[in-house]
Order: C-alpha cells, then structure tokens, then sequence
C-alpha cells in the first residue's frame, strides 16, 4: 500500500453497533483499524482489519472514484464505521 502514486491515511476506530460490511467476511465489530489508500487513476480504497491482526478486508463499496480531498473521504468513512449498521464505503448504499 505505498509507493509514489498513493497517498494514505490509517485510523483505529471501534466499530458502532451493526459494524462494518466487509467483502469477504460480512459484519466485522469491534476495535479495527481503517486504511484508506488514494491510487492511481482518482481511485480510493478503504480496507479494515482487526485491531492487531494481520488480515486486512475490503470495506463493501470500495473502491470509489474521488474527484476531491480523499482525505475527507477517510474522516466520511472513520465515522461510518463509528456509527455502525454495517457501514459501507462513503457515498455507496447497500446492496
């Protein structure tokens, strides 16, 4: 998740009730870390973990094109997960 083309920015957060919506393993609750990644081609993508793991998850909705400051991206998806209901990336409705 470096290099010369991605910008980043990396939180913990404790999942609100309902968690996060992840794609490969649903509902994750709890105290996770948030990293969202800013890639080439005006893309941001937002992947959680577990606090303390090694396994990092897609958050359901990403990745998203951004035309603005991806870092107001990253505080939009800080509090979604804070609130829970099985938050999405920023902008994306359920499935």
């Amino acid at each position: 998740m470096t290099g010369a083309h991605h910008r980043q920015w990396q939180d913990r957060v404790t999942a609100g009730p309902g968690g996060a919506m992840t794609d490969e393993v649903g509902v994750i609750t709890g105290p996770l870390t948030l990293c969202t990644t800013a890639v080439a081609g005006d893309l941001v993508r937002f992947d959680v973990q577990y606090e303390g793991a090694d396994e990092w998850y897609t958050l359901s909705g990403s990745p998203l094109p951004h035309h603005g400051d991806p870092a107001a991206l990253h505080a939009a998806a800080l509090a979604a997960v804070r609130q829970g209901g099985a938050a999405r990336a920023p902008g994306t409705a359920p499935a």
